[in-house]
């Protein structure tokens, strides 16, 4: 369990430091069309490790296969998998973190909702600031949510965050929405 902690905590800080690094050096974005299915079924897989060892569930939605997304697919896996492994730190044990890709008109939205009681007042904006942590667990460096909303926003999308007072919260990614080519 030591062992499994400290790889996820490692596979972290590398994918977050790296899509930082990417992004604050102004590279080029890598962007390519890829299957939004295909994309939530690695960040399922990715994210299986962490449920087991924080011993919450996992549950992903059915995701339509005719959806694509055109982005930079390791700066979206790092903010995805960032959200995601934040709402196992922060959820409840033996509770449920949900992972939903949608479509909504001309947009797609990923919504990660967790277990966590509810974020205080008036810190929903503030969690997104560098270097601010809430919460108990102070492991990490405060720079993930950070990280997470200027890769978003790289990607021509926004990151927000909805309180559900006494249950969790909602964080949504909304990014445009493509289409597949059609086989030939």
């Amino acid at each position: 369990l030591l062992l499994d902690r400290s790889l996820i905590g490692m596979r972290k800080l590398i994918d977050s430091t790296l899509a930082d690094v990417q992004l604050t050096a102004g590279m080029a974005s890598r962007t390519q069309l890829i299957s939004l299915a295909d994309f939530i079924d690695e960040a399922r897989i990715s994210a299986s490790l962490e449920a087991q060892s924080r011993g919450c569930k996992l549950t992903v939605g059915d995701i339509d296969r005719d959806i694509a997304l055109d982005v930079d697919r390791d700066i979206m896996l790092s903010a995805v998998g960032n959200l995601v492994q934040n709402a196992f730190k922060f959820t409840h044990r033996h509770s449920e973190v949900r992972l939903n890709a949608y479509a909504a008109g001309d947009h797609v939205r990923f919504d990660v909702e967790d277990h966590c009681g509810g974020l205080p007042a008036g810190s929903a904006e503030e969690m997104f600031q560098p270097f601010k942590q809430s919460g108990e667990d102070r492991s990490g460096l405060g720079l993930g949510l950070a990280i997470c909303r200027r890769g978003v926003e790289a990607n021509k999308g926004t990151l927000s965050v909805r309180n559900i007072p006494d249950s969790g919260c909602v964080f949504t990614i909304d990014l445009p929405r493509h289409s597949l080519p059609l086989a030939s």
